[in-house]
């Protein structure tokens, strides 16, 4: 697969999660997907500021992109608002 068809399938599968983001006033955009398959993110709007975007990114935008695309290992915001309770490891 391509470079760009892997962008462009990781694209398509974001933009199913996009409406439920854009009611809460957020968004994504890929910012890079990484050699090892790791999909980074850029949120923004009020995902950017979010106390809830880690949960938002793992249960959500993560499971939709790793379904639409199997060969994704992961996706990562790169920058994500610490949670309070979550280790600063966790999110790295």
């Amino acid at each position: 697969m391509t470079k760009e068809t892997l962008h462009k399938k990781v694209d398509e599968a974001l933009d199913i999660m996009r409406p439920y983001l854009a009611n809460d006033g957020g968004n994504v955009e890929i910012a890079e997907i990484t050699e090892d398959y790791i999909v980074k993110l850029n949120l923004l709007g009020a995902c950017s500021t979010c106390p809830q975007s880690y949960m938002t990114m793992k249960a959500g935008i993560e499971e939709a992109v790793k379904r639409a695309v199997p060969m994704i290992r992961g996706v990562e915001a790169i920058n994500i608002t610490p949670h309070p309770y979550i280790d600063e490891e966790i999110l790295d």
